[in-house]
């Protein structure tokens, strides 16, 4: 183990701005611990940035990109309160290029950023393209009264047919999960892009980090209708994963679940977070929630693999 990700292991321990999609325990899980890695920025003894980033090997060339269900990574920075704007841009900016300029030898960088980051200067300057994304969030779920009423009239609707439907309920059944999760696959004619061991595997983690729950809609003949499988952190709870039977959709289960995964986050004390998407079916759905848009950036940067023989040549 490199010393920068034994120092970031213990810095992931104490730091509760950094995202889950940032762990180091989910990057074993993702990853695979031999296929991650992390620049890290130090001022004194103080750690102020970090770069995590998953790679792999393709015919001897370093590719960089966004492992399987993590919805960001990128760049994580230690702000000091009171500083002023002038001061953090040009701090940014210094602290960007010096992870830029410690990165390996790449011919592929792809990541999504985590939309707390707002300027990615320092990467344009530096030949890398820019991407926006979007992701929905509700930011205070303090008043579950005022959350539901500002949902749209379909969805307040779906909601109170599947109560008269199913039941919901909530298990560590990941094998059942897994499969109402494929049938949603299955219907759009798409290979699933992560298999049931991947799953069970990152699965196990999170329970042993106590982050994870699996809610389930259920009517009386035993028809699973939904599923829905969440994940949080110090500040967010994550809208990853969800399933339903193609059979039994126009039972507004799904709507329900995020219902009761909503008020499980309110429990929490946390933002809920849709995880967004850019397609527009599923925007639309996510949108209607009176969820607020978050603009992402996906930073990306492809050379020559010419040109990298060349230079290590």
């Amino acid at each position: 183990m490199t010393i920068n990700k034994q120092k970031y292991r213990e810095l992931c321990k104490r730091e509760s701005s950094i995202p889950i999609f940032s762990k180091d325990w989910w990057l074993d899980a993702v990853c695979g611990e031999d296929n991650w890695d992390v620049i890290i920025i130090e001022k004194g003894n103080d750690i102020i940035a970090t770069l995590p980033f998953n790679f792999n090997k393709e015919y001897g060339f370093t590719k960089i990109s966004m492992p399987k269900l993590t919805q960001n990574m990128g760049i994580w920075i230690k702000h000091f309160n009171n500083q002023k704007t002038a001061n953090k841009l040009s701090n940014e900016k210094k602290i960007m290029t010096q992870l830029i300029e410690q990165l390996p030898p790449f011919y592929f960088f792809g990541q999504n950023f985590h939309y707390s980051i707002t300027n990615w200067l320092p990467f344009y300057w530096k030949g890398f393209k820019q991407t926006t994304k979007y992701t929905y969030v509700i930011e205070d779920l303090s008043n579950l009264e005022s959350v539901f009423k500002n949902f749209r009239g379909n969805i307040k609707t779906d909601i109170r047919k599947a109560e008269k439907v199913v039941k919901v309920y909530t298990g560590n059944d990941i094998e059942k999960f897994y499969s109402i999760n494929k049938k949603t696959f299955d219907r759009q004619n798409k290979k699933i892009r992560y298999s049931l061991d991947f799953l069970m595997k990152l699965d196990k983690v999170c329970i042993q980090n106590k982050c994870r729950e699996i809610f389930f809609a259920e009517d009386e003949k035993n028809r699973i209708h939904s599923a829905v499988y969440l994940v949080w952190d110090d500040n967010s709870a994550y809208y990853l994963l969800s399933g339903g039977n193609p059979q039994l959709r126009n039972s507004g289960a799904t709507g329900l679940l995020v219902w009761s995964a909503i008020k499980f986050t309110a429990e929490l004390g946390l933002k809920f977070d849709f995880e967004g998407s850019m397609l527009e079916s599923i925007e639309r759905f996510f949108r209607s929630f009176n969820a607020i848009p978050k603009t992402y950036f996906y930073i990306t940067k492809k050379k020559s693999k010419i040109s990298l023989i060349i230079k290590s040549s």
